[in-house]
């Protein structure tokens, strides 16, 4: 197929990679506006378009799509479909009727679960222990389009937002050569809307961390908010985030009096313990300061020296 390919982000290059690898005439590679980044803010290329580059694939940048000229530019390439892998725009109902077989969604969930900007974060975040990707035929609504095919995979009980995204990317990029290759063959099957849920966009505030929630909701929050944005609190007024957590049992514990939420009960050794809701507890064990690197609780204990009987959760 002559194939338009629109992404962003580095989970989107396994895909691109394989379109490429399978044979496929790749006629135009589509990717967000170059960014400042870092401290000192210098431009910097999407890792789709550094990929486009480095294979001498042409790129396209555009500002803005809902545009005449943008279209213009789009139909031009004369391609049988696009494939869309995290491109972080809605496209015009224009772009997905533009080529003959329209518009080809990898989406990193199994719909129709989980629609929306973050679909990986949100669903480590609400303790799911399966999902995957599915390939949509795409419409005007947000990842409603009919599927074409869908691949679960389990989700590991310490795995990380960026980890199960790096693994579900190359999922991703063996479930759309498989649907390029079917492509005439299959047969869209429309979602069933009532079963679906949504995973917007996270916000700056969803990374404060609430300790009257249970120590496996905390837990799962902290491996499903990164990198952004983070799971952070306060220890003695200042910013501390959170990388790394589990809940353990409270019955380790001998509770001599009733506990605040995010109050510490032990600091010792490897041993960072704090109270959560429902008389649970969870344990930190990867921290960072604000201002600091990132540390082990034994460096942060030893460091820092909390006392049991502090708090987590001064306001920020």
């Amino acid at each position: 197929m002559r194939i338009v390919f629109m992404g962003t982000p580095k989970a989107a290059v396994p895909s691109l990679e394989r379109i490429l690898s399978d044979g496929h005439e790749i006629a135009a590679v589509y990717s967000q506006p170059d960014r400042p980044s870092g401290r000192g803010n210098r431009i910097a290329f999407s890792p789709v378009k550094e990929f486009a580059l480095k294979h001498d694939l042409p790129v396209f940048q555009p500002v803005k799509v809902k545009t005449q000229d943008a279209l213009a530019e789009f139909q031009s390439h004369k391609a049988d479909t696009a494939v869309v892998v995290a491109y972080g725009r809605i496209l015009p109902q224009t772009f997905l009727e533009a080529y003959p077989n329209g518009a080809i969604n990898v989406h990193f969930s199994l719909l129709p679960k989980y629609r929306g900007a973050a679909p990986v974060n949100w669903a480590i975040v609400n303790g799911e222990t399966r999902t995957g990707v599915t390939t949509i035929q795409m419409d005007a609504g947000l990842d409603t389009g009919d599927i074409l095919l869908k691949r679960d995979t389990d989700i590991g009980p310490g795995e990380t937002s960026i980890e199960l995204m790096d693994r579900l990317s190359f999922i991703g990029a063996d479930l759309i050569s498989e649907t390029l290759a079917m492509y005439n063959e299959l047969s869209g099957q429309p979602q069933n809307h009532e079963e679906a849920t949504l995973a917007p966009m996270m916000k700056r505030e969803d990374g404060l961390i609430d300790w009257e929630m249970s120590g496996g909701e905390v837990a799962n929050r902290i491996r499903g908010f990164q990198p952004f944005p983070g799971s952070f609190s306060a220890y003695k007024e200042q910013k501390i985030s959170i990388w790394k957590a589990a809940e353990v049992s409270s019955l380790e514990f001998e509770i001599s009096h009733i506990r605040k939420c995010g109050e510490i009960i032990e600091a010792k050794g490897d041993n960072l313990f704090v109270q959560c809701g429902t008389e649970t507890v969870l344990r930190i064990e990867e921290v960072q300061p604000e201002g600091k690197r990132r540390m082990s609780a034994r460096d942060f204990v030893n460091g820092v020296k909390p006392i049991p009987g502090e708090s987590f959760g001064s306001p920020l």
